[in-house]
């Protein structure tokens, strides 16, 4: 992984910041309209933004006296087309496959599978 890879990783690794990052879809929002649900203080806020920014993941600018916070939805492309490389496979079902399997070798031993009830290890 890429040294900015992992730093989108650990600032989302963070629930808070997570949050801010779903407020910020809905539109631009203030620093204090961005702390304001949060039970922490404006600095505490502050500090989870900076992390947010020095990911890439929002950029932050002055308007007036008021700082605004602003999603980058292009940030996280990188770590979206890493974790799309694990969509590639179908989940595997090792029950289902252990069943499977217990049945094909009684199959071919002629012994009844564990798992499998007398009665319908004879119908097979």
């Amino acid at each position: 992984m890429t040294s900015s890879l992992d730093t989108v990783f650990a600032a989302l690794a963070d629930p808070t910041r997570r949050r801010i990052l779903s407020m910020l879809l809905e539109d631009d929002m203030a620093v204090t309209d961005v702390a304001e649900p949060f039970e922490m203080s404006l600095a505490a806020i502050s500090k989870h933004l900076m992390i947010l920014a020095n990911a890439g993941l929002i950029s932050q600018e002055k308007r007036g006296r008021v700082k605004w916070c602003k999603l980058e939805p292009d940030a996280m492309r990188e770590a979206s087309v890493w974790m799309q490389g694990f969509g590639q496979f179908e989940p595997v079902n090792l029950d289902a496959f252990e069943r499977f399997l217990e049945v094909e070798l009684a199959e071919t031993e002629d012994t009844p599978p564990k798992n499998v009830p007398q009665d319908q290890a004879d119908a097979t």
